[in-house]
């Protein structure tokens, strides 16, 4: 392997692997498996190595580690994304009971509309018109905070 590290690991997982097929049979020549399996693993690194050698670059600089973004959101977008959330909220609270709940039982807990009208005791159509008043509400809302 010409990498110590590669190899221990390599060692290690023919050991797992032959400790995980032992548990379920006996293996006549274990050492020939044991060879065999160290073989095969090594193969395989050198195949994943090789195929990812091509799509990533050897070496990185200090530079390029240190611009990596972060996966977690900025103090930004989190201070926005808290503010959205509360108008979306405020302006949820300012629509009918009844779209409301049409609205929470079809986009939260996923019911169909002949489901939510049975639920609630009136239409399909009426189901379909409150939930097109909550949605398009609550896109003019979140609209306008974009824009200002």
């Amino acid at each position: 392997m010409r990498d110590t590290h590669t190899a221990e690991d390599l060692a290690q997982e023919t050991y797992v692997r032959t400790k995980a097929a032992l548990d379920t049979r006996p293996i006549d020549h274990l050492e020939s498996y044991l060879y065999q399996t160290a073989r095969n693993l090594a193969l395989d690194h050198q195949r994943k190595r090789s195929f990812r050698g091509r799509f990533e670059q050897a070496e990185y600089s200090a530079e390029d580690v240190e611009n990596v973004a972060s996966g977690e959101p900025s103090a930004e977008d989190r201070i926005l994304e808290a503010e959205r959330q509360r108008i979306f909220e405020q302006e949820l609270a300012r629509l009918p009971r009844r779209a409301r709940e049409a609205w929470a039982l079809s986009h939260v807990d996923g019911k169909s509309y002949q489901e939510i009208a049975d639920q609630l005791n009136v239409s399909r159509n009426t189901v379909y018109n409150d939930i097109k008043l909550v949605v398009a509400h609550l896109r003019d809302a979140l609209a306008r905070l974009e824009r200002g």
